[in-house]
């Protein structure tokens, strides 16, 4: 599919007196295929979504960012939502990759040091997108949300934390669980460092390892309350 696109403004015709040659050049039309025209809707929706949020963003605001008429972003997504849910796939996918490939073989505290460095990574190269996925998404239930996001990323720690849960004489069972609190506790404290970027991404990776691997250093194999309140 292929689209026609106003670059300086539209030809001039050939009426009129006077040479061509003399007369200013207006400009000519340019053709966008179908696959760049999704990709430059995706660009804008991606940054729209991000400064004003899924509510805050009209399909007019999106056309006319393009410089298209509203039936093409219905054309090449089917509404708002269609280009939303794209858009967030796409940002999901891209953080769960840095993460997957940060994962390398190592000692389990490097592991943590480096899937903490991951999640930091993703939001100071891709802060537009990592604002997307912090909101509720209104076009998916039980995917396509942060909270969805955080849950893909516990499961490629779990495997990580039932290993050193085993060979410290713990149940292997409750890793799921630590690895959601974990991964949790590294995903918020980026949410606060998006906004204040402060100390350095290193030093913040430092202390959310120290955190964590000193409270897992110290873990008792059953947990004990010392307050009050016992269920």
């Amino acid at each position: 599919m292929m689209e026609n696109v106003a670059i300086d403004g539209s030809t001039s015709g050939t009426g009129g007196t006077g040479s061509s040659e003399n007369k200013p050049r207006r400009g000519r039309r340019v053709r966008m295929t179908g696959a760049e025209r999704r990709e430059q809707l995706l660009d804008i929706g991606r940054t729209l979504f991000a400064e004003k949020g899924f509510e805050g963003t009209s399909v007019e605001e999106i056309a006319a960012k393009a410089g298209v008429s509203k039936p093409v972003v219905y054309e090449h997504f089917g509404g708002k939502e269609g280009l939303y849910a794209v858009v967030v796939d796409r940002e999901m996918r891209q953080l769960l990759e840095m993460v997957n490939g940060a994962l390398t073989a190592g000692h389990p505290r490097e592991l943590l040091e480096q899937a903490a460095f991951a999640l930091l990574d993703y939001i100071e190269r891709y802060t537009d997108g990592f604002r997307i996925l912090v909101r509720d998404s209104p076009v998916a239930q039980s995917t396509g949300t942060f909270a969805s996001l955080i849950s893909d990323i516990a499961t490629q720690v779990e495997d990580i934390l039932g290993l050193e849960f085993k060979a410290r004489g713990f149940d292997p069972k409750l890793a799921p669980l630590y690895a959601q609190a974990l991964v949790g506790s590294v995903a918020l404290t980026g949410q606060w460092w998006l906004d204040v970027r402060k100390p350095k991404k290193a030093e913040v990776a430092a202390h959310l390892v120290n955190l964590a691997w000193h409270g897992l250093d110290g873990l008792e194999q059953k947990p004990r309350l010392i307050g009050h309140r016992k269920n």
